[in-house]
């Protein structure tokens, strides 16, 4: 099919630098490419990481993993936070997590945003394995089974 010019509606030959019906320059066609095959990255399953963890499921680093090794972790924008959220939607100082006897809680630090629990605003809430922490555009699965990881 001849491309058609489009001041005047003739047909014009492939190539033509302009239309030979009314003289309209014609622009040029972008440059044509092949899409790229995109693929999934490798990640091993949520249930081979060891915990207690937090792993980032929507955010700017998916997977990335935030192990709950001591009593007190803070979460913020803070750089010098345990749980460092490079983010304009996470505060500063934004939430802790607290782990005594392996009962692991969230506490929100009075954040703008709030922190949330499977969806829900909590002030402070206790974690079970599989909830979703939402602190600001990242949402993170706190994981507590051991695996091969």
């Amino acid at each position: 099919m001849a491309p058609i010019c489009s001041a005047c509606g003739a047909e014009v030959e492939t190539g033509s630098a302009e239309c030979p019906e009314c003289g309209t320059r014609l622009s040029e066609p972008t440059a044509a490419f092949d899409p790229v095959e995109v693929q999934a990255p490798e990640t091993k399953p949520l249930a081979a990481i060891e915990g207690p963890v937090l792993v980032v499921r929507k955010g700017p680093q998916p997977g990335e993993k935030f192990f709950i090794d001591r009593e007190d972790l803070t979460v913020g924008r803070d750089p010098a936070s345990d749980i460092f959220l490079n983010d304009m939607t996470v505060s500063r100082t934004h939430a802790t997590v607290h782990s005594v006897n392996g009962v692991v809680s969230v506490k929100d630090a009075g954040s703008l945003n709030g922190t949330y629990l499977n969806g829900e605003v909590v002030e402070s809430a206790t974690l079970a394995n599989g909830d979703i922490v939402q602190v600001g555009t990242f949402q993170m699965v706190y994981m507590t089974g051991s695996g091969a990881e």
